[in-house]
């Protein structure tokens, strides 16, 4: 069994707690900007091992009754297609599967902001496929001022430019399905217009990481920074935090570059002085439900050395600029880390050198390291994933889960079929032919019963894989580096 340093369940209680509680400190509503993944949280779930990868989902279910949901998206996001690494897809895309798991699980979506609009063509294309779904799109330009004229960005030519965006919930959850969408400016924007019609409407922040009553240098924090090496986010001391309440809280530059602004901002909506520090508008209560702080630190270095491997092969594909490399690379610096420390990698490129072939290990919950050898017949990801099985399920190695018959079969149909130099089945296509076969295999159908199993598991290929085998070993849940080699 994998390792628990976290409580979930605690986690939904005391969060949700905690947010009712800042819900109730403004008369009328709360706009609570929602940082990071609503789902698939697999970043927390690996640096807090017990985190559940839907426990924000599950937390906004608690509220549904008095809920509702602004999206924000920029409008340069739209214009040039910009693809969210993690699950290769663009934006917008990713945007139209939020609404549409959200409206799954019958929560209100109010509308869409497209951010930062210049005349951008591209946002036509949008608003039809909304207006197809009953959901309102609204535009917010550049506002002006910003950031340094306070008196006109709270003015009828600032925020007041914005159209007007009707809410009726105690509880409005501003979000995006990226960073830099203006979740913030769109927070700002309906604080004035709430305001001004005599709505007394308050702004709080919702964000997993940096966990603020951690320290500066705990694994946790620093696997935060390693996750955001593309956007440069440094954490930092609270200087406003300590100034006011002489405690040190962690919190990440640009929040506590742009509180000045934002503080002054809040005031001339308002007429209250209602934060003292970025740490105050804060709601995150993370470090509250860390039940076993050795399993936690463990979890978060092997965080930072995956997030160190990632990026030394963006790099290798051109994908990412020498300074990421460099700032991750310092960040394992901080806790003294080393690519040899990834146990799995040792393994994976041990054989690699003694084979003289691509190798992908796999390391399982119980410790063992099973690997696997890339043929003629069957790539790395797929050798290593039978093995895998195999040694999950107890199935004696000498047994087949797929015959030589059909395998030989599927790598001829290969040959005839590609273009490609290779015909080697890759995982995707182990994966279809061994559901199949499960049909009147029971063999088959014990081992596809265990993948859960997988799930969790730390991975190492001695070579950068393709993106249609890594997207298969990410739907198993299997953590995967790879060595910098193409």
């Amino acid at each position: 069994m994998h390792k628990i340093g976290f409580d979930s369940d605690k986690y939904l209680k005391i969060q949700s707690e905690k947010i009712l509680e800042r819900i109730k400190m403004f008369d009328d509503k709360l706009y609570l900007e929602f940082g990071g993944k609503i789902f698939d949280d697999c970043h927390a779930s690996r640096v807090l091992p017990g985190f559940r990868p839907d426990n924000k989902i599950r937390l906004l279910q608690q509220f549904k009754d008095d809920l509702e949901v602004i999206f924000c998206i920029n409008a340069s996001s739209i214009e040039k297609s910009k693809i969210r690494a993690d699950y290769g897809i663009s934006y917008e895309l990713e945007l139209l599967r939020l609404i549409e798991k959200l409206q799954g699980l019958d929560i209100s979506i109010n509308s869409v902001v497209v951010t930062m609009y210049r005349e951008e063509n591209n946002i036509s294309r949008l608003e039809k496929t909304l207006k197809k779904r009953n959901i309102k799109m609204y535009i917010h330009r550049p506002t002006d001022g910003y950031p340094d004229n306070v008196d006109l960005i709270v003015s009828d030519k600032g925020y007041g430019k914005n159209p007007y965006i009707e809410t009726t919930k105690k509880l409005v959850i501003v979000t995006a399905p990226g960073a830099n969408s203006g979740k913030l400016g769109t927070c700002l924007s309906q604080l004035y217009h709430e305001h001004k019609r005599g709505i007394k409407a308050g702004y709080a922040k919702f964000e997993t990481f940096p966990v603020w009553n951690m320290s500066l240098l705990h694994p946790v924090n620093i696997a935060y920074e390693a996750a955001t090496v593309d956007l440069k986010d440094v954490n930092m001391i609270d200087p406003f935090h300590l100034e006011a309440y002489g405690i040190n809280a962690v919190n990440y530059n640009r929040d506590i570059s742009t509180f000045p602004i934002l503080k002054n901002i809040l005031l001339k909506i308002t007429g209250k002085d209602i934060y003292k520090s970025p740490t105050d508008m804060g709601v995150n209560m993370i470090k509250d439900c860390i039940i076993d702080e050795e399993v936690i630190i463990d979890a978060a270095k092997d965080e930072i050395i995956r997030r160190y491997y990632n990026t030394l092969c963006e790099y290798k594909q051109k994908t990412c600029e020498r300074e990421e490399v460099d700032l991750a690379k310092s960040l394992m610096d901080k806790l003294e880390l080393s690519l040899t420390d990834r146990e799995v990698a040792r393994v994976a490129n041990e054989k690699a050198k003694k084979s003289g072939a691509n190798i992908l290990a796999i390391e399982l919950d119980e410790g063992t390291i099973v690997t696997g050898k890339e043929s003629e017949i069957l790539s790395a990801s797929s050798a290593a994933f039978l093995n895998a099985i195999k040694k999950i399920t107890g199935i004696p190695d000498k047994e087949y889960l797929l015959s030589p018959e059909i395998l030989d079969g599927i790598y001829k149909m290969k040959q005839k079929t590609s273009y490609n130099t290779s015909y080697f089945l890759d995982l995707s296509e182990v994966l279809i032919a061994l559901s199949i076969c499960s049909v009147s295999n029971p063999i088959i159908k014990k081992a596809l019963d265990e993948l859960e199993k997988l799930r969790g598991c730390e991975a190492h290929c001695s070579y950068i894989i393709g993106k249609g085998e890594l997207n298969a070993l990410k739907n198993l849940g299997i953590n995967l580096t790879c060595e910098p080699n193409m």
